[in-house]
């Protein structure tokens, strides 16, 4: 099993566009491509899972032709399945569904498979992580919440540190290759606290957006 006390050196940073300039879409994702981003984290927000209304499909497929960074899309909506194959239309290379939307969520799994797409689920803070038992072989990451969900800016919820903890123990103890992604709260001290945890992906909107010291040394302060 992996030492869950040192962070992980294959660790990605995701930046989030949901705290760029939004009359700099395209602009702000080809700089953090340059500046060393692995993915661009996209929310997209229906005013009804989560209470806030972000991005939908016009601004997935801009991105797209914007960046060369694959696109992580999270969808916090109701009825994903809905949407699924709009958004790998659109340009999504992860699709990214909540547990808490989808009661019938091994379906949605082997909908997104079958478009061809990275699949992940989403869990938020409450959520148990025995609730992925049985589609976890089928999935390429969890996305776990450290944050709930809607807003930007939020503070990162310590308690869930201990559900990476599982999470990790549980994908190792089967010989998955489960990426384990954070939302929420992630700055320099929080990352590291999620990737000793066992965390792999890290999703950072405020931190790297609105840095001071610019993009690349916000990504790369992440990573160290």
């Amino acid at each position: 099993m992996a030492d869950l006390q040192r962070p992980r050196t294959n660790v990605r940073i995701a930046p989030s566009i949901l705290a760029s300039d939004f009359t700099r879409l395209g602009e702000e994702a080809r700089a953090v491509e340059a500046a060393g981003a692995d993915l661009l984290h996209i929310d997209v927000m229906d005013g009804r899972f989560v209470p806030n209304l972000s991005v939908g499909l016009p601004v997935v497929a801009a991105l797209k032709g914007a960046t060369q960074l694959p696109l992580d899309v999270h969808l916090m909506i109701v009825e994903p399945e809905r949407y699924v194959e709009a958004f790998a239309k659109a340009g999504a290379d992860n699709l990214t569904v909540h547990l808490e939307a989808c009661p019938h969520l091994h379906r949605v799994v082997e909908q997104i498979r079958e478009l061809g797409k990275k699949v992940c689920v989403a869990l938020n803070p409450h959520s148990p992580i025995d609730n992925l038992d049985v589609v976890l072989p089928d999935l390429d990451m969890v996305l776990v919440m450290s944050v709930n969900p809607g807003f930007g800016g939020q503070k990162f919820i310590e308690a869930v540190v201990p559900k990476i903890r599982a999470l990790r123990a549980e994908i190792d103890r089967r010989g998955l290759a489960t990426d384990i992604e954070v939302d929420g709260g992630i700055d320099a001290e929080t990352a590291r606290t999620a990737l000793e945890a066992g965390a792999t992906v890290l999703v950072a909107g405020t931190s790297v957006f609105h840095a001071r010291n610019g993009y690349r040394d916000a990504i790369a302060a992440l990573r160290s």
